[in-house]
């Protein structure tokens, strides 16, 4: 498994970043996003990387964040989500903008992406909230659980579930939105939660 490459930009296209590492250039599919993030040829950049092995293709993808990388790895794992929608998906909406269309169950926004129809966009809110459910009962203790319920429905509550999205357990979502003003929109509790776990690495 390849974790991350780290290396000189050799070539940018419109949904690819080679990335030379040791004479090796590694070829990375990737988002706007990440594409805007990362330097010019010639620059170095790191991205995190997903090595995609199919029986006639063998593809590495590459994100400038970790947040890009969990929310593509979700995505993919939705039956009817190939790489191609997903990078599709996340070239359209940042993580954090994905993460609350998951929460919040807004299917409609997945919808503005080329080539992803409702259907499609339902089947990836409804597979995706089942798993954080999943994840917030099997990882969650006893005093999360308690925080969960009393802050259900809220904003707080959505910032939490949009976190777990993003790849955060539920103890450390939690622990990044308490202390948050909980009027707040949903989005900017999850900007802020994500600059306090930011500075505390």
């Amino acid at each position: 498994m390849i974790y991350s490459v780290r290396g000189k930009i050799i070539h940018k296209g419109s949904d690819v970043a080679v990335i030379e590492c040791g004479g090796v250039g590694y070829a990375c599919r990737t988002t706007l996003a990440t594409l805007s993030r990362i330097g010019r040829t010639g620059e170095e950049a790191m991205l995190y990387t997903y090595l995609h092995v199919r029986e006639d293709n063998v593809e590495l993808f590459g994100f400038a964040a970790e947040q890009e990388l969990n929310c593509f790895k979700m995505l993919i794992s939705v039956s009817g989500v190939g790489p191609k929608a997903g990078l599709a998906i996340l070239s359209d909406t940042t993580p954090e903008k994905f993460a609350l269309t998951v929460a919040t169950g807004d299917y409609k926004a997945f919808t503005k992406t080329k080539g992803v129809g409702p259907k499609l966009a339902q089947r990836v809110v409804l597979e995706l909230k089942d798993k954080i459910t999943k994840e917030q009962l099997s990882a969650a203790g006893g005093a999360d659980l308690d925080f969960s319920a009393a802050v259900e429905g809220s904003n707080t509550s959505e910032a939490i579930a949009a976190l777990v999205v993003l790849g955060y357990s539920q103890t450390e979502a939690a622990s990044a939105v308490a202390g948050l003003d909980p009027s707040l929109p949903v989005e900017e509790l999850i900007r802020l939660s994500l600059k306090k776990m930011a500075a505390n690495l």
